[in-house]
């Protein structure tokens, strides 16, 4: 009986013992299986993560590529160069920088060939740009003329920090920059930069890089449209404004001056004697004496507001707004008095003009332009009558 019960309860244990096995090697089965249903999710999910990323990626790049419509539409309609600056920097300060940071676009300037900043766009409004005419990072570009990309200021070594501490009143982390080139001639530049460092990505300077390229085309075509407006309305000569251009404008002003009771006034003008300076010193010396009293001119009624145009031959006329007869009659004498003074060297001799100047305004003369512009030149007459270098 002993033996029947040893032997019983030996057949219990391992009865247990395989069952507890069983168990165990199922559950750790269980397990195995269990951690390769979690790495198959914990793939996908990376993938699902990835695929999410990737999306909103093609999603942004197509929401910038749809901006490099709005920019070709916009540019297309005006080719004004500021309407231009402001498209250009408004499309790159929201599409890359999200209106972080600062924008920045420079010009370069025909004459001098240096930067010159023309429009910006930044975080904050109160922001001073103190590198008007660029610094370190742009004149890289312009000596490359190729895009530039800076994750972190502090981490690149081609660029000295201290200069670039004591160029700028903003601190700046990132940036990347793009020259605006066409057909070899380089127009300007065109970056974002920011106080946070690696900000910006390699597909953010490409698409930096394919606006600037848009931007020149157009910035050009704005350039040669407004030469070419210039040399429509200017005289070539004396850079004064042309006849027509005058005209125009005084009609402008008549019925300005009608609507909204405004006052100004007409002065005609004459260069006495002109004819014997052509005789005397030849005709070269005259062209030299119509800059030399154009220059006069401008430089004494400057930031007056005044219109001032070769009306033709050695005649000019100015328009001085808000100024009645009084007033307008003292900046004529001052005006003739100065040409007097001004001297011109002529063939090595020194000589100076004089001129006789009618007077003009409107309502005490005239309303209409016509009629100011016949009132003035009687008033010219007769000052010339009276024997010249005078104001009638």
């Amino acid at each position: 009986m002993p033996k029947l019960l040893i032997i019983f309860s030996l057949i219990n244990i391992l009865i247990v013992y395989y069952l507890l096995h069983r168990y165990y090697k199922k559950k750790h089965e269980l397990e195995i299986k269990i951690q390769g249903i979690q790495e198959k999710i914990n793939i996908l999910n990376t993938q699902h993560i990835q695929e999410n990323k990737n999306k909103i990626a093609l999603e942004e790049k197509i929401e910038r590529y749809n901006s490099l419509k709005e920019i070709v539409e916009k540019i297309d309609q005006d080719l004004d160069l500021e309407y231009i600056g402001d498209t250009l920097t408004k499309i790159a300060f929201s599409s890359i920088a999200n209106n972080k940071g600062t924008c920045l676009l420079y010009l370069i300037d025909n004459q001098t060939q240096k930067l010159n900043l023309f429009k910006t766009k930044k975080q904050v409004q109160g922001l001073i740009i103190k590198a008007e005419e660029g610094d370190i990072f742009d004149f890289w570009v312009l000596r490359h003329a190729s895009p530039l990309l800076i994750e972190d200021i502090r981490k690149d070594f081609r660029f000295d920090l201290g200069k670039i501490e004591a160029q700028h009143t903003r601190p700046i982390s990132s940036l990347i920059s793009s020259p605006l080139i066409s057909e070899h001639n380089f127009l300007g530049i065109l970056r974002l930069d920011n106080s946070i460092p690696s900000l910006y990505s390699q597909d953010d300077l490409r698409f930096l890089a394919t606006v600037c390229g848009l931007g020149a085309v157009a910035l050009e075509n704005g350039e040669l449209f407004q030469r070419t407006k210039d040399l429509a309305i200017h005289d070539e000569l004396t850079r004064l404004y042309t006849k027509g251009y005058f005209l125009e404008q005084l009609r402008e002003n008549c019925l300005k001056g009608q609507r909204q009771d405004i006052i100004f006034s007409l002065l005609m003008l004459d260069i006495d004697y002109f004819k014997n300076y052509n005789d005397k010193f030849g005709h070269t010396s005259g062209d030299i004496v119509l800059r030399s009293l154009s220059r006069t001119m401008t430089d004494f009624l400057k930031d007056s507001g005044s219109i001032i145009s070769r009306f033709g031959g050695e005649e000019f006329c100015i328009i001085l707004p808000f100024k009645d007869r009084r007033a307008a009659y003292r900046i004529a004498d001052e005006l003739r008095v100065k040409i007097e003074k001004t001297k011109i060297i002529l063939r090595k001799l020194q000589t100076h003009i004089t001129v006789s100047i009618g007077l003009a305004s409107l309502p005490q003369d005239a309303t209409v332009a016509d009629e100011l512009i016949s009132k003035a030149d009687k008033a010219m007459y007769e000052a010339k009558q009276k024997g010249r270098n005078r104001v009638c």
